[in-house]
């Protein structure tokens, strides 16, 4: 039989190349190529080669691991991911710490390649459509910024590559100076700037404003300590005196005006972008004030909140399956609700909020949280600020409905990440706690859960959370509010900065503030820390400020909560939060579980790895590798 089946194979190849021995057989192109003449011809082909170019935005900050376990908003939860080997300060240039693919550098610049060809390309381009060709050449522009900007706010000065790379070139190429690198950003925006204006918009690719923001962005991180090496010099010894501090830092020129042309950069962006309720002239309702800061978490594209919340986002990573499969993205949806959200519905508490950040929420009446009050140790979730309860699960907080089997231990569908009292002289397990009987291992070590960015309709299950949509936002309108109110602060003009800030905590449901000098500049830091937490700023606020010692140093704090029933009350079985059977009582711990965390001034830029400088021996590596 297999004889038989390989001669009748033989017979129909012989068949089939006779039948197609003709003048034809020579010019058959390959079905799965499309050549670059080809792509070049054709506007919806050169749209597409550009939509690659987007593929290495990845998942946003979506995935997986979070940029926020490497600051003091979160602990992930799973040992043995390579986290600690950032947060302990033993990263090396042979021992990498987790990197995501929408910074790592080797990927950067295979996007920047990318970009590269499209810009070389598009001049020259044979198709007719002259309004898509400049569009197209602007978006180019703009993600090569963009991916230059992500390497830059990571390591420093980086090799400047505007070309791409024959066959036979020859590959290394010295790191430009933080100033070259700069300069080259805010160049490409400017072009971007230029060729967006007035092209249509679609949510997820690049526009005049979006180039506009980013700009705005990198200019504010050009103006911040970090970047200026007298600052270096004073409060960082092993980067401050670093051979080659021109790749990290200005070592001249006008800081002052780096400071104003952030200040009118962010202006330019908020003259043309309203926001979403930044027009408030006095603080919202408490509950209006969650609802509002839940609608921009869900990016206007949930059935739970306000849609016109979009008007918030500036660039965002949508959910739309538009950019093309170079990462296996699913076409629809993401999965943060499961990989973050309680065990107690199936899912992995991956990046689970720390005490550190809790704490740095104000009080309602704008005064600072205080375990050293007793009415505060007593409600620690009373009266906080109105962003808190949308971006963190605690216990006791309501939240969606059960899974089906876990339902009949907890009918009221509230949050348990403490121990209670069982009236026996044991204890009730929380549902949520690591000590559950349901997926423990997935628990919280922190006794937190994010609720941020997991669509709250109680008709999506966030272990099956493929039908999530909501929007990575890459950069929203509250960002350029904050950033203009820190370069106003910065450049003498208080007054301009308590404007924006308080229309910020306005929207939130908070008091104004009457702050002034350094006062005011804590102030703003502290808005940044609640207003954009889980945004993937922390960790570069952390560092631009110079204060990640105080952050990241300061280890992980996490809470132990136990309930005692009080005197001839009986125990709620099934458990439910009642404080007028139970007396809570809130212990905040060091947790060194994972991680014992530790800061070291190396750790202000990641290291180039081995391999990198390898094979480019023209690189010099950054301070203390």
């Amino acid at each position: 039989m297999k004889k038989s089946i390989i001669k009748i194979s033989v017979l129909f190849v012989s068949m089939a190349f006779v039948l197609s021995c003709d003048k034809e057989f020579l010019n058959t192109k390959p079905l799965d190529k499309i050549s670059s003449q080809a792509t070049w011809a054709d506007g919806a082909l050169s749209e597409a080669f550009i939509f690659n170019v987007y593929s290495y935005l990845g998942y946003g900050g979506f995935e997986e691991q979070a940029l926020a376990a490497y600051t003091d908003e979160a602990m992930f939860t799973h040992a043995g991911r390579n986290i600690n080997t950032f947060t302990e300060g033993s990263e090396t240039a042979n021992n990498k710490a987790w990197e995501s693919p929408t910074y790592e550098y080797g990927r950067m610049y295979l996007a920047i390649r990318q970009a590269n060809v499209a810009l070389q390309s598009l001049p020259t381009a044979t198709f007719t459509d002259a309004t898509l060709k400049e569009k197209l050449t602007g978006e180019a522009y703009f993600l090569r910024a963009y991916y230059y900007q992500q390497l830059v706010r990571f390591y420093g000065g980086v090799p400047l590559i505007s070309k791409p790379y024959g066959l036979n070139e020859d590959y290394t190429i010295a790191r430009s100076t933080y100033d070259e690198c700069v300069k080259f950003i805010i160049s490409d925006l400017d072009n971007a700037i230029k060729l967006l204006d007035g092209k249509s918009t679609v949510a997820g690719r690049a526009t005049k404003i979006s180039a506009m923001a980013l700009k705005a962005r990198v200019l504010l991180y050009a103006a911040s300590d970090l970047h200026d090496a007298t600052a270096l010099k004073a409060k960082t010894p092993t980067i401050g005196t670093f051979t080659n501090l021109e790749l990290l830092a200005y070592t001249s020129g006008d800081r002052a005006a780096r400071w104003a042309a952030a200040k009118a950069a962010a202006k330019a962006v908020l003259d043309v972008s309203a926001g979403y309720k930044l027009n408030l002239t006095a603080p919202a309702t408490a509950a209006d004030g969650t609802a509002n800061y839940m609608s921009i978490a869900m990016g206007g594209q949930s059935a739970v909140g306000d849609a016109s919340a979009s008007s918030e986002l500036i660039f965002q990573r949508t959910h739309t399956g538009l950019y093309t499969a170079e990462d296996n993205w699913p076409l629809g949806g993401i999965h943060y609700g499961i990989n973050n959200g309680p065990n107690g519905y199936h899912n992995w508490a991956g990046n689970t909020p720390i005490q550190n950040l809790v704490d740095d929420y104000e009080m309602m009446d704008g005064s600072k949280f205080d375990w050293t009050k007793a009415e505060h140790k007593a409600a620690p979730y009373s009266n906080r600020d109105p962003r808190f309860y949308a971006t963190v699960l605690y216990d006791g907080a309501v939240w969606k409905p059960r899974p089906s089997d876990v339902a009949g231990l907890d009918p009221v569908n509230q949050i348990q990440t403490g121990y209670y009292d069982d009236g026996a002289g044991g204890k009730i397990n929380g549902i949520d706690t690591r000590e559950s009987a349901v997926e423990n291992w997935n628990g919280s070590r922190t006794h937190y859960y994010t609720r941020k960015f997991i669509d709250a309709n109680p008709g999506l299950a966030d272990n099956q959370s493929s039908a999530q949509v909501i929007p990575w936002p890459f950069i929203r309108v509250t960002e350029m509010a904050l950033s203009y109110a820190e370069a106003a602060l910065e450049t003498g003009d208080e007054a301009e900065a308590l404007k924006w800030v308080n229309r910020i905590r306005f929207r939130a449901g908070m008091p104004a503030v009457t702050d002034k000098g350094d006062a005011l500049r804590q102030r703003i830091r502290n808005e940044r820390r609640v207003e954009l937490v889980y945004e993937e700023h922390r960790y570069h606020d952390a560092r631009r400020w110079l204060i990640a010692a105080t952050t990241v140093g300061r280890g992980i704090k996490s809470l132990n909560i136990e309930a005692k029933l009080k005197t001839g009350a009986k125990a709620l079985k099934p458990y439910k939060y009642d404080k007028n059977i139970y007396t809570y009582n809130y212990t905040v711990v060091d947790n060194t579980e994972n991680e014992t965390r530790k800061w070291v001034d190396k750790m202000y830029f990641r290291p180039l790895s081995r391999d990198e400088m390898s094979r480019n021996n023209k690189l010099v590596q950054n301070p203390g590798y």
